[in-house]
């Protein structure tokens, strides 16, 4: 069964898409949720107008994200940590530690578009920021002792 997806679907695709997937989960999911409409050939060549005037739109948002994202690469983030034994952190870090040390640099960014594996102990880490569907950026952070 083809549908346009109205909305993002994790793990299937994002708004505007056209995607197949299997007939009872289009049927008794999607559809009803108001995730998807059928890709019928009418409901094709509306999304398609709507896509070719989107586009130019579009293009400035991308650009705006790519500055970000420059900008982003030049932050130096050093993300304070309690530490135990050795260089165990008590707790972790984690994407909402990352998304307030980028507010605190004047990036306001969503934590659900920052992705970071658990950190347990001190040193450097690698996160990666989503800005748009087509530009996300490697952030480099360390995580450091915090003093008492």
């Amino acid at each position: 069964m083809e549908l346009i997806l109205k909305q993002d679907v994790e793990n299937l695709g994002f708004k505007d898409d056209v995607v197949t997937v299997k007939n009872g989960y289009g049927r008794n999911f999607l559809i009803p949720q108001g995730q998807a409409v059928l890709a019928t050939v009418s409901a094709k060549k509306v999304l398609a107008e709507n896509l070719k005037q989107r586009a130019f739109k579009e293009k400035k948002i991308v650009d705006d994200a790519n500055k970000m994202a420059e900008s982003i690469k030049a932050l130096e983030i050093k993300i304070p940590a309690k530490v135990g034994t050795g260089d165990k952190l008590f707790g972790s870090v984690n994407n909402i530690d990352v998304a307030a040390a980028l507010e605190k640099e004047g990036q306001s960014i969503d934590k659900k578009f920052i992705t970071v594996t658990t950190v347990k102990r001190l040193g450097k880490y690698t996160a990666v920021v989503r800005l748009h569907r087509e530009v996300s950026v490697d952030l480099e952070f360390e995580v450091i002792a915090q003093a008492n």
